[in-house]
């Protein structure tokens, strides 16, 4: 249950636990009313409408107007585009458990279009598998110059998460991002590793990462399965 000493927020208590009974098959396909939510955690119907709107937004829950909030049968993971994070903090802010198997690293033979994006002569990538709750989601292939990848290649690239490597043990600041999502073939070697068949059209995201002087870090290719990934951002209309 939830702690009031605790100094956690009520509302993010309350959501922690609507989302474990949802992973636990408590509820199937629909959560209790607000009124038995604040019955059974004792607080106000606004501390209720908080947490419930919280797993909205993450995309665990879905309202429906008339009928109640469902378990949301959309892709499992969904990343806000209205801040740079790792797939890695996207996917255990799903409440799943992130995973990486390293394909392959090392220096690219022929490079001129990243090499220039990236402005070296010499580009370093790694490429991964990456999973949530052990189901493959997506490939992900990262680009540096060779004196940044061969730092990260120092590191067990199967544990760790990257961009705290790029941030807290190399130094680099990671101030912006450029990026570009569309729809793409895969080929026939991602799609065995991300368990689709062959020819299946994947998101493709393609993105630049540069520093506080505009000075670009990594370039950034990857492929998400469709049925285990969406991509959400909310806007205003300007008047």
């Amino acid at each position: 249950m939830i702690d009031t000493n605790n100094p956690i927020p009520l509302h993010l208590q309350i959501k922690n636990v609507i989302a474990n009974d949802i992973k636990k098959g408590v509820y199937k396909e629909k959560i209790p009313s607000e009124r038995d939510l604040m019955d059974r955690f004792s607080v106000s119907r606004t501390t209720v409408r908080e947490a419930v709107s919280h797993l909205v937004q993450d995309g665990v829950l879905e309202k429906i107007h008339g009928k109640g909030t469902f378990i949301s049968q959309t892709p499992p993971v969904h990343e806000w585009l209205d801040s740079l994070n790792s797939l890695t903090e996207t996917v255990k802010r799903m409440g799943m458990v992130p995973g990486s198997k390293l394909l392959n690293n090392g220096i690219i033979q022929e490079s001129t279009y990243i090499s220039e994006l990236l402005n070296v002569d010499t580009v370093y990538t790694i490429e991964r598998l990456r999973t949530a709750n052990s189901t493959p989601i997506a490939i992900e292939r990262h680009f540096y110059s060779e004196e940044i990848g061969l730092k990260l290649a120092k590191y067990d690239l199967d544990t760790t998460t990257i961009y705290d490597l790029l941030e807290n043990h190399l130094g680099l600041e990671l101030v912006e991002a450029e990026q570009f999502i569309s729809c793409k073939e895969i080929s026939s070697e991602d799609a065995i590793h991300l368990g689709v068949p062959k020819g299946s059209s994947v998101l493709s995201v393609e993105r630049r990462i540069t520093d506080a002087t505009g000075e670009p870090i990594e370039y950034y290719i990857s492929y998400f399965r469709p049925d285990m990934y969406v991509f959400r951002i909310k806007t205003k209309r300007k008047k």
